[in-house]
């Protein structure tokens, strides 16, 4: 039986985004040591506070100060902390409705193990040793004793207030490929492209599905495609991608390889980024010991004719 092939993937994207008025005041809060949420027309208190009321979605701003202790409402133990989480050591991710809020606020509490967490249990804030206008200048909540508190309007004024935000995303996973795309990463460590052919509308689809996305049914007809092809469309990037050694602007296209009805993404090289052009034949370069194409380069073949690929657009 052939080995099973695998690989760890990463996908990671740092999001980054604007803030308005009620956001702004309550991360701007936060790096002030003070906790904000907003008054909905039924006169409760939401925590985090949001734009507009979920009830009415009228817009909302009145904003409230409410206190750094509260009750945890249900919790859940994590043994084993993953990277990036608030907590390196065993913690409880907990659900806290601070003292004048009617919402309750997710985050973590320290605590010596799952036995010292209880649902009713009163908590406060752990600040952040630096504070920069995020969730995380809560460091976590920890364990106690008090007595509710009150909370009282706040007019949300601080200097220099908190704007924007960069929320990274992240997705560890190992990726264990089916016998469809199996076939087709050994095609490409033999440096050739192979496809598979739908049995009732005889296309050949690559990337291989292992099935027909038109017809839904099984492929198993192998077809090596290419390596040549054709630019069906392409888009000019002006952004430099995080550890992507490539000199800005370039070139992604989607490339219709001779033999196959599905265009393949990949990046176009060795031509000046504005004289790529729909229809522009190119044919793959490898780099050393890579298992795909490191890019496509024109292949000096007059373009391509609209008709032969217009249904691939």
């Amino acid at each position: 039986m052939p080995d099973v092939l695998s690989a760890p993937l990463v996908v990671e994207f740092p999001f980054t985004r604007s803030l308005g008025p009620v956001q702004s005041a309550f991360l701007t809060g936060l790096r002030e040591r003070t906790v904000l949420g907003v008054r909905t027309a039924d006169g409760k208190v939401l925590v985090p506070p949001v734009e507009y009321d979920p009830v009415t979605a009228e817009e909302i701003h009145d904003l409230v100060e409410v206190a750094a202790t509260g009750t945890v409402t249900t919790w859940a133990w994590n043994p084993q902390p993953r990277r990036d989480q608030p907590l390196d050591t065993p913690f409880a991710w907990v659900l806290v409705r601070l003292d004048g809020a009617d919402t309750a606020l997710l985050h973590v509490l320290d605590a010596p193990g799952p036995e010292a967490v209880r649902t009713g249990m009163r908590v406060r804030v752990r600040w952040a040793d630096t504070r920069t206008g995020a969730v995380t200048d809560i460091a976590c909540f920890e364990p106690h004793d008090s007595e509710p508190g009150t909370s009282a309007p706040h007019d949300g004024e601080f200097a220099d207030p908190v704007t924007g935000i960069v929320t990274p995303a992240r997705l560890d996973y190992t990726y264990t490929p089916g016998r469809a795309q199996s076939a087709y990463l050994e095609g490409l460590a033999g440096r050739r492209t192979v496809g598979e052919r739908c049995p009732s509308c005889h296309k050949v689809y690559v990337p291989p599905r292992g099935a027909c996305p038109t017809c839904g049914v099984a492929t198993t007809e192998r077809v090596e495609v290419g390596p040549r092809g054709t630019v069906t469309t392409y888009c000019v990037v002006n952004i430099k991608a995080k550890n992507l050694d490539i000199e800005v602007p370039y070139v992604y296209a989607h490339i219709a390889l001779d033999g196959a009805d599905l265009a393949l993404h990949a990046r176009i090289g060795g031509i000046p980024y504005d004289q790529v052009r729909m229809g522009l034949r190119v044919e793959p370069v490898w780099a050393e010991g890579s298992r795909h194409p490191d890019h496509y380069r024109p292949t000096g073949e007059p373009d391509a004719d609209y008709d032969a690929y217009k249904e691939l657009l």
